[in-house]
Formats: C-alpha cells, sequence, structure tokens
C-alpha cells in the first residue's frame, strides 16, 4: 500500500538554505566593493553569472530531460521517486529567470569580453579590432539570430515542462492510462527537440566564448556534465527525503537505479572529456589546441583535478553494488561530482572570457552560495505542491515492487 504524504520544509531546511542566502550576498557584496577597481571587474562579474545562471539552470533542464527519458521508455522502476524528479525539474522557469537576465546585461553590454562577436568594431573593416574569421561567422554568430535561438529554446523547454507537470497531477485525480500515453509521445517529441537544441545552446553559449575555436564533440560534452550533475542532484534528494521519513515506497533497489545512473553518465563525461581532448592534442592544430594551451596554462592544477574528481572517485567509490545503496557514500560522492562539474563549467566559462587574469575569491564564493541557496529552496518548495507519491501512475505497482 502506497502513502501519499505531504512534504512539509522544515525548519533547520528554511534556516540552512536562508543562511547560503544571505551569506552568499554578504561575501558578493564584498567582493563587489574590493574588486570594483580592477579594469575586468565588469566581465568577471558577468562571467560569474554566467557560470551560475547556467550551471543551475541545466540541473533543472536535466531533470526534464531524465523525466522525459522515463515517460519515453516506459520505464516503471521510476514511478516512485517521480516526484522528485519533478521538483528539480520545476527550477527551469527560475534557471530561465536567470539565464535570460545574465544574457541581456552581456547583450547590452555589447559583449562585455565575454562573447567577443558581439562587439561591432570585430565586423567593421579598417578597425583595429577587425577579425576576418569572426566576421565570417556572422551570418549566425549575431545577436539578433542569437536571441531568436534563445527564445526558441526557452520556450520550448517551458511548453513541455508546464504540459509534463499538467498531466502528472491531472493523472493524480483521474487516472487511467490516457494521460500516460500522451506523456509517451510528449516526451519522444520533446527528446528530439533536445537532442538538437542541447548542442545548439551549448555553442551558443558557451562554446561561442571562444569564437575561434570549435569541437563537433562539444555539445555532447558539456550534456553529459549537465547529466550527470543533475543525476546527483536526484541522489542527495531522494537520501534526503528518505532521511525524514519520506518516500515509504522507495527502497534500496531505487537508490541502486540512481546511483547506477550517477555511475554511468560521470563514465560518460569521463570518455567525451578525454575523447575531445586527445583527438585535438594529437592533431596538433594550431586554431584548434589554442583552447587547452589557454586553460592547461592557467588552470593546469584545476584542470586536471577536476578530471580525476568526475572520473577517479566514481570509478573506484561506486563500482560496488553495495557502494551504491549506501546513503553515506553517496552523498560524500555525489558532492565531491558536484563541485566537480561546477568547476568545469568555471574553468569553461573564466578560461575564455579572463584567462590568466581569473581568479577565485569572494565574488565568486558567494555568487555560487547565494544560487545554490536559492536553488535548493525552491526545489524543497515544489516538492511540498503535489504528493511525494503520484497516485493512479499506471506502473506504480511495479516501482513499489521494484527489486534487483
Amino acid at each position: 500500500m502506497t502513502t501519499n504524504m505531504e512534504f512539509k520544509i522544515t525548519n533547520r531546511a528554511k534556516t540552512v538554505t536562508l543562511a547560503l542566502i544571505v551569506v552568499g550576498l554578504l561575501f558578493t557584496a564584498i567582493g563587489i566593493f574590493t574588486g570594483m577597481s580592477d579594469h575586468h571587474f565588469a566581465t568577471r562579474l558577468l562571467a560569474n553569472g554566467l557560470i551560475n545562471s547556467f550551471f543551475f539552470f541545466a540541473l533543472g533542464l536535466g531533470a526534464l530531460f531524465f523525466l522525459a527519458l522515463q515517460y519515453a521508455t516506459e520505464t516503471g522502476w521510476y514511478a516512485s521517486v517521480k516526484r522528485v524528479i519533478e521538483a528539480v525539474a520545476g527550477f527551469l522557469p527560475y534557471g530561465m529567470m536567470l539565464m535570460l537576465v545574465t544574457l541581456l546585461t552581456i547583450t547590452f553590454m555589447h559583449g562585455a569580453h565575454i562573447y567577443s562577436w558581439m562587439d561591432p568594431a570585430m565586423y567593421t573593416k579598417g578597425s583595429h579590432h577587425y577579425d576576418a574569421i569572426i566576421a565570417g561567422k556572422r551570418p549566425f554568430l549575431n545577436e539578433i539570430f542569437f536571441w531568436i535561438r534563445t527564445l526558441v529554446y526557452m520556450a520550448i523547454y517551458y511548453i513541455f515542462w508546464m504540459g509534463f507537470r499538467k498531466r502528472s497531477l491531472l493523472e493524480d485525480s483521474i487516472g487511467g492510462t490516457e494521460l500516460h500515453f500522451k506523456n509517451y509521445k510528449k516526451a519522444a517529441t520533446f527528446l528530439v527537440c533536445f537532442a538538437v537544441f542541447s548542442s545548439t545552446s551549448s555553442w551558443d553559449w558557451l562554446m561561442s566564448i571562444d569564437v575561434h575555436w570549435f569541437s563537433t564533440l562539444f555539445g555532447w560534452y558539456t550534456f553529459a556534465g549537465m547529466w550527470c550533475s543533475t543525476m546527483v542532484v536526484l541522489v542527495l534528494t531522494t537520501l534526503y527525503l528518505k532521511k525524514l521519513g519520506y518516500l515509504p515506497n522507495v527502497n534500496d533497489s531505487h537508490i541502486h537505479d540512481l546511483g547506477k545512473w550517477t555511475f554511468a553518465t560521470s563514465f560518460l563525461w569521463s570518455y567525451l572529456w578525454f575523447s575531445q581532448f586527445m583527438l585535438i592534442w594529437y592533431a596538433n592544430i594550431g586554431e584548434e589546441v589554442a583552447y587547452y594551451i589557454m586553460r592547461i596554462e592557467n588552470f593546469k592544477i584545476l584542470y586536471f583535478s577536476m578530471f580525476l574528481i568526475n572520473f577517479a572517485f566514481p570509478m573506484l567509490i561506486l563500482m560496488s553494488r553495495d557502494a551504491k545503496r549506501n546513503a553515506g557514500i553517496l552523498t560524500l560522492v555525489g558532492l565531491i561530482i558536484l563541485t566537480g562539474h561546477w568547476l568545469d563549467v568555471y574553468i569553461m566559462v573564466s578560461a575564455g572570457t579572463l584567462g590568466a587574469q581569473a581568479q577565485f575569491g569572494f565574488l565568486e564564493l558567494g555568487m555560487v552560495l547565494a544560487v545554490l541557496g536559492f536553488f535548493v529552496r525552491m526545489i524543497l518548495v515544489n516538492l511540498t505542491k503535489a504528493p511525494l507519491t503520484p497516485a493512479n501512475h499506471p506502473f506504480l505497482d511495479e516501482s513499489v515492487h521494484h527489486e534487483i
């Protein structure tokens, strides 16, 4: 028998998330006050805005993708953790808001040395800033087309998210299989859109920072990092709810499955990281290796440590079956992996915008803490909006009796 429990945010959770936001804003204010005299400060501020808005937006988007994947494959086991996935995906509208504000500010500042292709001087022949390579990419990389693409991405994601959420809540009251099969069809359509948009959006928002460089693997690489980070958030949220006594239908097998997804996506990210690096480094073409030279020269220890964190820890610790069922191990490894993937985005953006002038101080720490606190608080709020066990889901009984 299932239990339709309503989640309530604990006072401790309210205090912790509020503390993260307040401390984050305080550190950010200190960073702004102490760094305003720096010639690169505006770029540094907006670069950090892009890092955090993209990273946390990607977590919401990753959850939406994972939800659609379960619908499209008609998976049974996930029904007991469906509301957890929906709660994380529910951050998507807030993540969109953060992304749009950041991108709009950068656009008004003509790129702010983040997107150099937004500077009109780059296309003006005779100007000492003129760049023939950037000028050749203007049909694709121009502000109008950039914003058309960005708004299309956001609209498609939002429409599909609202549809899945509406039908999920409606299913609780009317049951049957009609809504399930509608979700199945919609999910298949979403995955087709996502297969394209997940790559093109990463080209627009991240790869175009290093406008002279491109990689055919970049979209997949960014997607793998997003997926792995999302699985970590789903694991941590599920374990937190179990600790509080919620999700009685979630057993060790469900935790094991979430752990396997974390393990698998970590390997996928590592494979793509190495493939992109190895192919470009081995070919040794000047305009391609410049991307890695910048990162190795200025972020050498951090860059390779990030790979070890995101590859070695999951491989060595999550290899065994028991480890993927142990809440303590999963929590520790998950937090390490999540930090590693945030560092991945940090390096992607900072190396291309600030290069050797990149630093990590109060500003960087403050902004990530503030957005992290907001992110966690919104997930908890989303969990209060519907029963944690989805009633009338056609695969709920299969999920309740899930054993591996």
